[in-house]
């Protein structure tokens, strides 16, 4: 088991106007075989927790590490799933979930099936030679996901990457990303603005204090393994504690929003 840990980490960035402090003394780890959503007030860091994991933010203070090993850069044990899919309109949906496989080295057959049988798993059986932008903005995300497992990665970091689809499509994808994550065991990190997706999708859900980014609150929900286990989405959705944890969720998450407080 791998885990991608943050030790007391802090973010500190130089502006014109003075040091801005992000984030201050988290402590959090993403093992495999855990869905870890980070959620909170816009400002609050969620962001710049992800570019920690990923490697795109150095720590000012404290460490990330992977197994004991620090992080100082991006790297292949890691993917990041983006909002925006990011992907490469000029290239079709196969080439894209094969491009990392092809700066790899690793041959056009190889790399071909390997594109195939993950947009199978997505969903997506048929389209290999779709133009990307002959796509919706769910099949977009589904390429997306497809590519970022494509170069077996034992971390997948996924920066709201619902947030733009419609609400049946968004809820289509939770539910394959849960399939997704019980077949391949990977550790996931999620950052949404959600209270509903992430009590659904966590294994382990933290709550985020507005700026400076701190851990104030963790949870331990069940709702992702329930549904895995069988359990139909809307009847966990629901579910009586389900919607009195995402109240009590709103209801803190709001309490610490200064604007909304001024103008709620």
């Amino acid at each position: 088991m791998s885990t991608l840990s943050a030790i007391v980490a802090g973010v500190t960035y130089r502006s014109r106007n003075g040091a801005v402090e992000a984030l201050s003394g988290v402590t959090l780890d993403v093992a495999s075989g855990e869905v870890v959503v980070a959620l909170g007030a816009s400002g609050c860091g969620k962001s710049t927790l992800l570019g920690l994991f990923a490697g795109f933010v150095a720590p000012t203070a404290g460490q990330v590490l992977i197994d004991g090993v620090p992080v100082t850069g991006p790297g292949p044990d890691r993917a990041v799933v983006f909002q925006d899919d990011a992907l490469m309109p000029w290239l079709s949906a196969e080439d894209n979930v094969a491009f990392g496989l092809r700066l790899r080295g690793v041959g056009r057959a190889e790399r071909q099936q390997v594109a195939r049988d993950l947009l199978r798993d997505v969903g997506l059986d048929g389209f290999a030679g779709h133009a990307i932008s002959e796509m919706s903005g769910g099949m977009r995300q589904r390429v997306g996901l497809a590519r970022a497992l494509a170069v077996s990665p034992r971390f997948l970091l996924m920066d709201e990457p619902l947030g733009a689809l419609d609400e049946l499509t968004r809820e289509r994808m939770q539910m394959l990303l849960l399939h997704l994550w019980q077949a391949s065991g990977k550790g996931i990190f999620l950052i949404t603005h959600s209270i509903e997706e992430a009590l659904f999708l966590a294994t382990e859900l933290v709550l985020m204090s507005p700026r400076p980014g701190r851990i104030v609150q963790r949870y331990r929900p069940d709702f992702a393994r329930r549904f895995l286990a069988g359990e139909p989405i809307r009847a966990i959705k629901g579910d009586p504690q389900f919607l009195a944890m995402r109240e009590d969720l709103a209801a803190t998450i709001l309490a610490g929003d200064e604007e909304y407080a001024r103008h709620g």
